[in-house]
């Protein structure tokens, strides 16, 4: 029976992870659940597990992420935390030797080298809850060594069609609208924009130890194949299924070990149908470009890259600037915030602050 923190537990992630542990009451309880706003919620959470501690970011403040990542019950942590903001909360983990099943994606994005050395310090272990590393890492298993490529797959987004002209002007509703995937708002827009896509490259070059040139994107708009991986022989593994995250976040709780589970929708070569590849129109998606430029450069871009998203989404959702000034203001914040090494969180944290400020400017 191993104890489960889960850090984010009213948000998409987090009501999936509950969904799974529901289905298995023999190998886990839950014993920690932090939610951002959504008191009542977390009420209901609350009433139906009755875990040791739990904790609302809004009420207590961020102390209570922490708190539940380092829970004496709790042998895996669940950090679908949205944004910069779960990042303390996954070293924390991390160094206490918890397991952590990352949906945290900004944690790797921001701070990787810190993060890897934070689960060699402390014996915590991370693993991936993206569907897209989930998949590398179900394809690696046993072949760690043969590893020569990834190409992870985007499904393109709403937008995947629209010309440029168009995608400047359009609205929130229509970014929010994705084609495959049930997200929260802020990494609904992220896949539109692809910058999220940028961040997932960044995330594997760190959790699987490859250059950037050896991990690739294609356009996948069915999202049944989530990641190909090409071996040193040349052989390519995938991994298919019809979208849903509760596959990899059960995989995340229970690896490498795999237990059987009434999954919701059983895989169907036939009803899945045809399964076309396309390039992605790297032109037309500046913040792709921007945050994949972010994460080769290194030091404190990829946190300069991420801070001045986290602002143009929320401008933008807010209504206070279009679509295509989202991409603009990652680029030009990026461009005003010179590349600095990374020596510790504080300085990531400044780094952090700086960009927010200078985006904060630009979104006004």
């Amino acid at each position: 029976m191993k104890g489960v923190a889960v850090l984010g537990s009213t948000g998409s992630i987090g009501t999936s992870v509950l969904n799974v542990l529901r289905r298995h009451p023999d190998r886990f309880r839950l014993v920690a659940l932090t939610a951002g706003s959504n008191a009542a919620l977390l009420g209901r959470q609350i009433s139906e597990w009755q875990p040791s501690f739990a904790g609302l970011v809004s009420g207590e403040g961020p102390s209570c992420l922490l708190e539940a990542a380092i829970h004496p019950e709790a042998d895996i942590v669940v950090n679908a935390v949205v944004g910069f903001a779960g990042l303390a909360a996954t070293l924390a983990a991390l160094r206490a030797g918890k397991r952590v099943a990352l949906a945290n994606k900004e944690s790797l994005v921001v701070a990787g080298e810190l993060v890897c050395a934070a689960a060699t310090s402390g014996g915590g272990e991370l693993v991936p809850v993206d569907s897209e590393h989930s998949a590398v890492l179900q394809c690696l298993a046993g072949r760690e060594h043969g590893l020569r490529r990834l190409i992870l797959t985007a499904s393109g987004g709403p937008f995947r069609e629209w010309p440029r002209e168009r995608l400047q002007r359009a609205s929130a509703e229509e970014a929010l609208r994705h084609p495959t995937w049930r997200m929260g708002n802020k990494i609904t827009v992220d896949s539109a924009t692809l910058a999220n896509k940028a961040m997932e490259v960044i995330e594997a070059h760190h959790l699987f130890d490859l250059p950037y040139e050896r991990v690739e994107v294609v356009v996948h708009p069915q999202s049944i194949v989530h990641a190909l991986v090409e071996m040193v022989d040349g052989s390519v593994l995938g991994q298919l299924g019809f979208p849903s995250m509760e596959q990899p976040i059960l995989y995340a709780l229970t690896h490498p070990e795999r237990v059987d589970d009434a999954t919701p929708r059983r895989f169907d070569p036939v009803e899945a149908g045809s399964l076309t590849f396309e390039p992605l129109r790297r032109d037309d998606f500046q913040a792709f470009e921007a945050g994949l430029d972010a994460g080769r450069r290194g030091g404190t871009a990829p946190a300069v890259f991420n801070a001045a998203n986290e602002v143009a989404v929320e401008a933008f959702l807010a209504g206070r600037i279009p679509f295509g000034r989202i991409a603009e203001v990652i680029q030009e914040t990026l461009a005003r915030h010179p590349v600095e090494a990374v020596t510790g969180l504080e300085s990531i944290q400044r780094a952090d602050a700086g960009a927010r400020r200078t985006a904060q400017e630009l979104a006004a």
